[in-house]
């Protein structure tokens, strides 16, 4: 029967050191940057899901024992263990439960990816049928870099069920983060807008743009025209 002593252990087996190494960079681990201290093990996420196949029915309490790892590669596998069980459940009850553990863990998954790789799968998910979505501004409110991308990113779900208005609102309430991360998330969920409804977010970045970080306008008007491209970015 896997444990997340076992899971751990299959990491550490196929961990590989010099890439690793050049993750812990790209990841930005260094003393001062947004994930400092966060240890890789330098493994591909194929790997990581093949993993998670085999053991699709882990308890929470063996799920949590990998959120608290120190290792990246770890908590991963336990955030994408959630997904996949959230995926599999059918009944409601069950759906909530997983919603309410990833939500109580939320600051576990601290970098982008475990957060790109996850919230979409079970915050949005979840809320695409649930008409109080104050969970998400509740998020974006939080002093957690993460937790305030998590509100962003999950609402890519809602955007390709043609849902806007959350993702529109909550852009607006970020607008001026200042963390770069945030820039990028809320300009790549305009861009997803955009592709679905044009209209939307031209009216967005017409009202905005003159207030919009650089990367954020860069971001959500990728998909314009060279002319259009350009034009909000004079005026940005």
């Amino acid at each position: 029967m896997m444990s997340a002593e076992r899971i751990l252990q299959e990491l550490l087996s196929v961990a590989d050191a010099e890439k690793a190494t050049f993750l812990q960079r790209f990841f930005k681990t260094g003393k001062g940057e947004y994930a400092e201290g966060d240890v890789m093990l330098g493994i591909n996420n194929p790997t990581i899901r093949s993993i998670v196949k085999h053991a699709p029915h882990l308890p929470f309490s063996e799920i949590q024992a990998l959120l608290d790892s120190k290792y990246h590669d770890a908590r991963l596998t336990g955030l994408l263990l959630l997904v996949r069980q959230f995926k599999k459940a059918k009944a409601a009850a069950e759906r909530k439960q997983i919603f309410d553990f990833y939500l109580k863990n939320a600051r576990r998954a601290n970098n982008w990816d475990l957060v790109d790789l996850s919230c979409r799968d079970i915050v949005g998910a979840y809320l695409l049928d649930e008409a109080d979505r104050g969970i998400l501004y509740r998020l974006a409110e939080s002093d957690c870099l993460w937790e305030q991308r998590i509100a962003v990113i999950s609402t890519w779900t809602l955007i390709k069920h043609g849902q806007f208005d959350d993702t529109l609102r909550l852009a607006a309430l970020l607008l001026h983060h200042k963390h770069d991360l945030m820039h990028k998330a809320v300009g790549w969920m305009l861009r997803e807008v955009g592709k679905k409804d044009r209209e939307a977010l031209v009216g967005f970045l017409e009202e905005r743009c003159k207030q919009m970080p650089r990367t954020t306008l860069r971001y959500a008007a990728e998909h314009f025209s060279p002319e259009e491209r350009a034009r909000f970015m004079k005026r940005g």
